[in-house]
């Protein structure tokens, strides 16, 4: 259990007994990232209030490590009741201080977290006209 010792008590919790894991059936957005080089692959789900635009349910499913599987879970506590415009300001650092910290080893898992949510918002932006392209590439690794 020494490996965990590395992990703050936040990110164990949040590993161990994520809040916001699941699919939402008839999302209005989808996002998913993966990471080649550890092999985390994370799927983004969104459902938005239109009036005003507000995320007011967001799920994941993660297939990863410790740190991906708890910067997911930390994401949807951050993106929730947000304006679609709030939500894109959410950065990596901001995952990284609701986790409390990750190991400077793990801090790409982060990223999935802040990639994942854009990658969720252009598919609903896509979707509602607001835009006329994706302009991230879809990452299906």
């Amino acid at each position: 259990m020494t490996e965990f010792n590395a992990y703050t008590k936040e990110v164990l919790k949040r590993f161990t007994n994520p809040k916001n894991f699941g699919e939402i059936k008839n999302p209005d957005g989808v996002g998913q990232v993966g990471n080649p080089v550890c092999g985390d692959v994370m799927k983004i789900y969104l459902k938005v209030d239109k009036k005003p635009e507000k995320i007011k349910n967001i799920k994941f499913q993660t297939f990863g490590c410790v740190s991906a599987i708890a910067s997911s879970d930390a994401l949807c506590e951050l993106a929730k009741g947000k304006t679609i415009e709030e939500a894109k300001k959410i950065t990596n650092q901001a995952i990284i201080d609701k986790l409390e910290g990750l190991p400077s080893i793990k801090i790409h898992c982060s990223v999935l977290g802040a990639s994942g949510l854009k990658k969720a918002i252009e598919d609903y932006e896509f979707k509602i006209g607001k835009i006329s392209k994706k302009s991230i590439k879809d990452d299906d690794k």
